[in-house]
C-alpha cells in the first residue's frame, strides 16, 4: 500500500512539473517565441535525456529506424502546435482540448455502449469552448482551440507509434531516439520563426529549466509511478490533468477561466476519466 501512495504521489508531482513547465514556457514567448521555445525544450530535452538514458549503449536497428522517427515526428508536431495554441488560448484549455487527442485513441479501441455518452460529453465541451458558442468578449480565439485540437491528434498518434515500439528498446531510450526525431521537426521551425532569439545564449538557463520541467523530470517519475499504479487507476489520475494545467495556469500566468469555459473543461475531464474507468 505504501508503494502505490508513494507512486501516486510521484505521478502528481510528475503532472505539476510539465504544467509548470508548460507555464514557464509561455512566459519565455515574448523573448524565444511560441516555435523558439519549442526547439529549445525539445533539442535540450533531448541531450538530457540522451544522457541519463546512455543512449550510445542502445543503439537502434534499421527496422526500427522508421517507426521511432514517426513516434518522435508526432512528438515534435505535439509540442510544437501545443506552443503555438498557448499564444493564444489559456494553459487549462490548450491542455483540456489536446486530451481529445488520446480520448480518440481510447474510445476507438472500444465498442461499449458508454463511449456514446464520452463522445457526447467531449463534443459537447469542444464546442462551448469554440467563439460560435459565445458572443461575449471572453470568446477563445478560433485558431488557438484548433492549433490545440491538432496537437491532439498528433498526441493520438503519438500514442499508436509509441505503443509499437515499446518492446523495441527500453522505455527512456526510446523517449531518446524519438526526442532527436522530434527535434528535426522543432529545430527548424524554430529557426524559421525565431532563428535570432534562440541563439541568444541568455536564454539557455530558461530553456533548460523547460525542459527538466516538461519533459526528463516528469518523464522519470511517470515510469517509475507506473510500476505500482493499475493501468486504469493512472489514465483517470492522468485525466485530471487540466486541472492541474488550470491552477498553473492561474498561479503562474493569472489566467482565469469564465464559468462557460469551466464547465467544458469539465466535460472534456469527464470524458476522458469515464472513457478509461468503462475501457476493458
Amino acid at each position: 500500500m505504501k508503494s502505490l501512495y508513494s507512486s501516486l504521489g510521484l505521478l502528481l508531482i510528475a503532472m505539476f512539473s510539465i504544467q509548470f513547465g508548460a507555464s514557464f514556457a509561455k512566459q519565455l514567448f515574448p523573448l524565444a517565441g511560441a516555435a523558439g521555445a519549442t526547439a529549445l525544450r525539445v533539442f535540450i530535452s533531448a541531450l538530457v535525456l540522451s544522457v541519463v538514458a546512455k543512449i550510445w549503449k542502445h543503439k537502434i536497428s534499421k527496422k526500427e529506424i522508421l517507426p521511432i522517427a514517426a513516434y518522435g515526428i508526432s512528438l515534435g508536431a505535439m509540442n510544437l502546435l501545443f506552443y503555438f495554441s498557448l499564444e493564444r488560448i489559456p494553459l487549462g484549455i490548450a491542455v483540456a482540448v489536446e486530451f481529445v487527442g488520446p480520448l480518440s485513441v481510447a474510445l476507438f479501441s472500444s465498442k461499449k455502449s458508454w463511449d456514446i455518452l464520452w463522445v457526447a460529453l467531449a463534443g459537447a465541451g469542444i464546442y462551448m469552448l469554440l467563439p460560435v458558442a459565445s458572443s461575449s468578449t471572453a470568446a477563445l480565439d478560433g485558431l488557438g482551440v484548433f492549433l490545440a485540437l491538432a496537437a491532439g491528434f498528433f498526441w493520438a498518434l503519438y500514442i499508436v507509434f509509441g505503443k509499437k515500439i515499446s518492446k523495441a528498446t527500453g522505455s527512456l531510450q526510446t523517449t531518446s531516439w524519438g526526442m532527436w526525431f522530434a527535434a528535426l521537426v522543432t529545430v527548424p521551425a524554430g529557426f524559421i520563426f525565431n532563428g535570432k532569439q534562440i541563439l541568444d545564449p541568455s536564454l539557455l538557463p530558461m530553456g533548460l529549466a523547460i525542459a527538466l520541467l516538461s519533459s526528463a523530470i516528469p518523464y522519470s517519475l511517470e515510469m517509475k509511478a507506473m510500476t505500482n499504479i493499475p493501468t486504469k487507476t493512472f489514465g483517470i489520475l492522468m485525466s485530471m490533468e487540466p486541472v492541474v494545467a488550470i491552477f498553473a495556469g492561474f498561479v503562474m500566468l493569472n489566467e482565469s477561466l469564465t464559468l462557460t469555459q469551466s464547465v467544458a473543461v469539465a466535460c472534456i475531464i469527464a470524458a476522458s476519466a469515464g472513457s478509461t474507468a468503462t475501457a476493458k
